[in-house]
Protein backbone atom coordinates (compact mmCIF):
# COMPACT_ATOMS: atom_id res chain seq x y z
CA UNK A 1 0.00 0.00 0.00
CA UNK A 2 2.83 2.42 0.78
CA UNK A 3 4.25 2.07 -2.72
CA UNK A 4 0.79 2.58 -4.22
CA UNK A 5 0.19 5.67 -2.10
CA UNK A 6 3.52 7.08 -3.28
CA UNK A 7 2.41 6.61 -6.88
CA UNK A 8 -0.80 8.53 -6.18
CA UNK A 9 1.13 11.33 -4.47
CA UNK A 10 3.60 11.44 -7.36
CA UNK A 11 0.73 11.81 -9.81
CA UNK A 12 -0.90 14.70 -7.93
CA UNK A 13 2.43 16.47 -7.43
CA UNK A 14 2.78 16.26 -11.20
CA UNK A 15 -0.62 17.91 -11.65
CA UNK A 16 0.33 20.71 -9.26
CA UNK A 17 3.63 21.39 -11.01
CA UNK A 18 1.94 21.29 -14.40
CA UNK A 19 -0.56 23.98 -13.39
CA UNK A 20 2.28 26.03 -11.92
CA UNK A 21 4.36 25.68 -15.08
CA UNK A 22 1.47 26.84 -17.26
CA UNK A 23 0.99 30.00 -15.20
CA UNK A 24 4.73 30.74 -15.26
CA UNK A 25 4.65 30.64 -19.08
CA UNK A 26 1.59 32.89 -19.11
CA UNK A 27 3.29 35.44 -16.83
CA UNK A 28 6.41 35.43 -19.01
CA UNK A 29 4.47 38.04 -20.99
CA UNK A 30 6.20 37.35 -24.32
CA UNK A 31 3.48 35.29 -26.02
CA UNK A 32 1.75 32.23 -24.67
CA UNK A 33 3.02 28.68 -24.97
CA UNK A 34 1.29 26.74 -27.80
CA UNK A 35 -1.51 25.03 -25.88
CA UNK A 36 -2.16 28.24 -23.94
CA UNK A 37 -2.45 30.18 -27.22
CA UNK A 38 -5.23 27.76 -28.10
CA UNK A 39 -6.85 27.70 -24.67
CA UNK A 40 -6.79 31.47 -24.22
CA UNK A 41 -8.14 32.00 -27.74
CA UNK A 42 -11.07 29.69 -27.02
CA UNK A 43 -11.55 31.13 -23.51
CA UNK A 44 -11.78 34.69 -24.83
CA UNK A 45 -14.18 33.59 -27.54
CA UNK A 46 -16.64 31.66 -25.37
CA UNK A 47 -16.16 33.54 -22.08
CA UNK A 48 -14.80 30.67 -19.97
CA UNK A 49 -11.76 30.46 -17.69
CA UNK A 50 -8.53 29.07 -19.12
CA UNK A 51 -8.71 26.10 -16.77
CA UNK A 52 -12.27 25.22 -17.81
CA UNK A 53 -11.37 25.39 -21.50
CA UNK A 54 -8.35 23.19 -20.76
CA UNK A 55 -10.66 20.59 -19.20
CA UNK A 56 -13.12 20.61 -22.13
CA UNK A 57 -10.36 20.45 -24.75
CA UNK A 58 -8.84 17.59 -22.76
CA UNK A 59 -12.08 15.62 -23.03
CA UNK A 60 -12.09 15.94 -26.83
CA UNK A 61 -8.41 14.96 -27.15
CA UNK A 62 -8.91 12.10 -24.73
CA UNK A 63 -11.63 10.62 -26.94
CA UNK A 64 -9.28 10.84 -29.93
CA UNK A 65 -6.35 9.19 -28.11
CA UNK A 66 -8.51 6.36 -26.77
CA UNK A 67 -9.58 5.67 -30.36
CA UNK A 68 -5.85 5.41 -31.20
CA UNK A 69 -5.46 2.60 -28.66
CA UNK A 70 -4.08 4.35 -25.57
CA UNK A 71 -4.93 2.92 -22.15
CA UNK A 72 -7.85 4.49 -20.28
CA UNK A 73 -6.55 5.14 -16.78
CA UNK A 74 -7.89 6.97 -13.75
CA UNK A 75 -4.91 9.32 -13.96
CA UNK A 76 -6.06 10.49 -17.38
CA UNK A 77 -9.46 11.53 -16.01
CA UNK A 78 -7.88 13.21 -12.99
CA UNK A 79 -5.39 14.94 -15.28
CA UNK A 80 -8.18 16.53 -17.29
CA UNK A 81 -9.77 17.90 -14.13
CA UNK A 82 -6.95 18.86 -11.80
CA UNK A 83 -4.47 20.50 -14.18
CA UNK A 84 -7.24 22.89 -15.17
CA UNK A 85 -8.16 23.44 -11.53
CA UNK A 86 -4.55 24.10 -10.45
CA UNK A 87 -4.00 26.40 -13.43
CA UNK A 88 -6.97 28.55 -12.42
CA UNK A 89 -5.86 28.43 -8.77
CA UNK A 90 -2.29 29.61 -9.43
CA UNK A 91 -3.59 32.21 -11.86
CA UNK A 92 -6.01 33.52 -9.23
CA UNK A 93 -3.40 33.64 -6.46
CA UNK A 94 -1.24 35.99 -8.55
CA UNK A 95 1.97 35.34 -6.59
CA UNK A 96 3.95 34.78 -9.80
CA UNK A 97 5.03 38.20 -11.13
CA UNK A 98 4.73 39.23 -14.76
CA UNK A 99 7.98 39.63 -16.63
CA UNK A 100 8.91 43.28 -17.13
CA UNK A 101 11.41 42.82 -19.96
CA UNK A 102 12.32 40.38 -22.73
CA UNK A 103 15.23 38.79 -20.86
CA UNK A 104 13.11 38.04 -17.80
CA UNK A 105 10.33 36.80 -20.06
CA UNK A 106 12.61 34.39 -21.90
CA UNK A 107 13.95 33.03 -18.62
CA UNK A 108 10.43 32.57 -17.23
CA UNK A 109 9.28 30.82 -20.39
CA UNK A 110 12.15 28.31 -20.26
CA UNK A 111 11.61 27.79 -16.52
CA UNK A 112 7.89 27.25 -17.07
CA UNK A 113 8.48 24.72 -19.86
CA UNK A 114 11.01 22.88 -17.69
CA UNK A 115 8.49 22.71 -14.83
CA UNK A 116 5.86 21.37 -17.25
CA UNK A 117 8.31 18.76 -18.59
CA UNK A 118 9.20 17.64 -15.06
CA UNK A 119 5.50 17.48 -14.19
CA UNK A 120 4.91 15.36 -17.30
CA UNK A 121 7.58 12.90 -16.16
CA UNK A 122 6.04 12.71 -12.66
CA UNK A 123 2.51 11.84 -13.62
CA UNK A 124 3.27 9.66 -16.62
CA UNK A 125 5.77 7.60 -14.60
CA UNK A 126 3.15 7.09 -11.87
CA UNK A 127 1.52 4.75 -14.44
CA UNK A 128 -2.12 5.70 -13.85
CA UNK A 129 -2.56 6.72 -17.47
CA UNK A 130 -1.25 9.74 -19.32
CA UNK A 131 -3.23 12.95 -19.66
CA UNK A 132 -5.06 13.66 -22.91
CA UNK A 133 -2.34 15.81 -24.49
CA UNK A 134 0.46 13.49 -23.44
CA UNK A 135 -1.61 10.47 -24.43
CA UNK A 136 -1.72 11.98 -27.90
CA UNK A 137 2.07 12.47 -27.77
CA UNK A 138 2.65 8.86 -26.70
CA UNK A 139 0.16 7.52 -29.27
CA UNK A 140 1.86 9.40 -32.11
CA UNK A 141 5.26 8.24 -30.87
CA UNK A 142 4.06 4.63 -30.82
CA UNK A 143 2.41 4.84 -34.25
CA UNK A 144 5.13 6.80 -36.08
CA UNK A 145 8.23 5.50 -34.29
CA UNK A 146 9.48 9.04 -33.69
CA UNK A 147 10.67 10.10 -30.21
CA UNK A 148 8.20 11.52 -27.68
CA UNK A 149 10.01 14.86 -27.87
CA UNK A 150 9.67 15.04 -31.68
CA UNK A 151 5.97 14.21 -31.51
CA UNK A 152 5.44 16.76 -28.76
CA UNK A 153 7.13 19.40 -30.90
CA UNK A 154 4.89 18.60 -33.88
CA UNK A 155 1.77 18.87 -31.74
CA UNK A 156 2.90 22.16 -30.20
CA UNK A 157 3.51 23.77 -33.60
CA UNK A 158 0.14 22.56 -34.87
CA UNK A 159 -1.91 23.94 -31.98
CA UNK A 160 0.01 27.22 -32.14
CA UNK A 161 -1.19 27.78 -35.69
CA UNK A 162 -4.78 26.89 -34.78
CA UNK A 163 -4.65 29.01 -31.62
CA UNK A 164 -3.37 32.01 -33.54
CA UNK A 165 -6.40 32.00 -35.84
CA UNK A 166 -8.64 31.76 -32.76
CA UNK A 167 -7.12 35.00 -31.47
CA UNK A 168 -4.62 33.63 -28.95
CA UNK A 169 -1.58 35.76 -28.13
CA UNK A 170 1.45 34.74 -30.20
CA UNK A 171 4.92 36.17 -29.62
CA UNK A 172 8.58 35.31 -29.35
CA UNK A 173 7.77 33.12 -26.36
CA UNK A 174 5.35 31.08 -28.45
CA UNK A 175 7.99 30.44 -31.09
CA UNK A 176 10.55 29.60 -28.41
CA UNK A 177 8.15 27.22 -26.72
CA UNK A 178 7.13 25.47 -29.92
CA UNK A 179 10.75 24.99 -30.95
CA UNK A 180 12.33 23.92 -27.65
CA UNK A 181 9.61 22.14 -25.64
CA UNK A 182 10.35 18.82 -27.33
CA UNK A 183 14.07 19.12 -26.54
CA UNK A 184 13.41 20.13 -22.92
CA UNK A 185 10.97 17.25 -22.47
CA UNK A 186 13.38 14.77 -24.00
CA UNK A 187 16.17 16.17 -21.81
CA UNK A 188 14.12 15.70 -18.64
CA UNK A 189 13.22 12.16 -19.68
CA UNK A 190 16.89 11.44 -20.35
CA UNK A 191 17.95 12.75 -16.93
CA UNK A 192 15.51 10.36 -15.26
CA UNK A 193 16.25 7.59 -17.81
CA UNK A 194 12.55 7.46 -18.60
CA UNK A 195 10.88 6.15 -21.74
CA UNK A 196 7.11 6.82 -21.73
CA UNK A 197 6.41 4.19 -24.41
CA UNK A 198 7.62 1.48 -22.01
CA UNK A 199 5.25 2.37 -19.15
CA UNK A 200 2.52 -0.20 -18.54
CA UNK A 201 -0.34 1.99 -17.41
CA UNK A 202 -2.95 0.79 -14.96
CA UNK A 203 -6.45 0.98 -16.41
CA UNK A 204 -9.51 2.15 -14.50
CA UNK A 205 -10.77 -1.36 -13.81
CA UNK A 206 -7.44 -2.40 -12.33
CA UNK A 207 -7.32 0.74 -10.15
CA UNK A 208 -10.87 0.12 -8.90
CA UNK A 209 -10.15 -3.53 -8.05
CA UNK A 210 -6.90 -2.63 -6.29
CA UNK A 211 -8.54 0.09 -4.16
CA UNK A 212 -11.46 -2.24 -3.41
CA UNK A 213 -8.98 -4.86 -2.21
CA UNK A 214 -7.26 -2.35 0.09
CA UNK A 215 -10.62 -1.28 1.49
CA UNK A 216 -11.60 -4.87 2.30
CA UNK A 217 -8.21 -5.57 3.89
CA UNK A 218 -8.63 -2.54 6.17
CA UNK A 219 -12.09 -3.77 7.23
CA UNK A 220 -10.61 -7.14 8.25
CA UNK A 221 -7.99 -5.50 10.46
Amino acid sequence: MNQYALRIIKMFVGFIFYGLGIVVTLRANIGYAPWEVFHVGVANTVGMSIGMVSILVGVVIFIITVSLGETLGSGAILNMIFIGVFTDLFNMLSFIPEAQNLTMGLVMMVVGLTIISFATYLYISSAFGTGPRDSLMVALSRITGFSAGACRGFIEVSVTVIGYFLGGSVGVGTVLSALVVGFILQGVFKIFQFEPKNVQHEDMKETFNRLKGYKESFKRQ
